[in-house]
């Protein structure tokens, strides 16, 4: 039996859109949702970088090109491509998330959003240690994206793949709009067992 579900699939197939298609359908329907996204940002049409966003609308930087992003004064660089990540900015708002999972007073029914486990994300050791514990921590189902496998295996992400409570739903251009309400089942059929 599975107890938490992922996403994955190519850049820009719309995981984060169904993310939060997805959680608008639960809270509507009594689940209480918890966690954040990750947005694009953009300037004059062209993609800036992105922003790291909670449930509940707060929201902080996760990187920026680097002309955008200007110096870094000294601390060490995190880099993914052109964009430079704000591993400060990051785990300031994201991993406060975190420590309230462990106090699920909730009564169980709680959904906790994780997008996404990526390249930017994963250069936080506290951010992989906090996955790790939601991911084994029973008062949780996880909603979250990975990233499809593309050149080297980035740990957690293989990790989370592979093991035994996760359904892994692969989004593509021809399945995006019609797969919401399988997501929709799998989830409602993790909170049953943990509530």
């Amino acid at each position: 039996m599975f107890k938490h579900v992922f996403l994955t699939g190519p850049p820009g197939v719309g995981k984060t859109t169904l993310v939060q298609k997805v959680c608008e359908a639960l809270v509507s329907s009594g689940v209480g949702v918890e966690g954040f996204y990750t947005e694009e940002v953009r300037e004059a049409g062209r993609r800036v970088g992105f922003d790291v966003v909670t449930v509940t609308g707060e929201r902080g930087h996760l990187s920026r090109i680097r002309d955008v992003a200007g110096s870094s004064h000294g601390r060490r660089e995190y880099t993914v491509g052109q964009y430079v990540v704000d591993l400060p900015s990051f785990e300031s708002l994201a991993l406060p998330l975190f420590t309230n999972v462990g106090s699920a007073d909730a009564g169980g029914r709680k959904v906790f959003v994780i997008d996404e486990i990526g390249k930017m994300e994963l250069f936080s050791q506290s951010f992989i240690r906090s996955v790790r514990q939601t991911l084994d921590s029973s008062s949780y189902t996880i909603l979250g994206t990975i990233p499809i496998p593309k050149g080297k295996p980035l740990g957690l992400v293989e990790e989370v793949r592979s093991r035994r409570d996760v359904k892994v739903f692969t989004l593509s251009k021809e399945n995006r709009n019609s797969i919401l309400q399988d997501i929709l089942a799998a989830l409602r059929n993790c909170l049953k067992q943990t509530s």
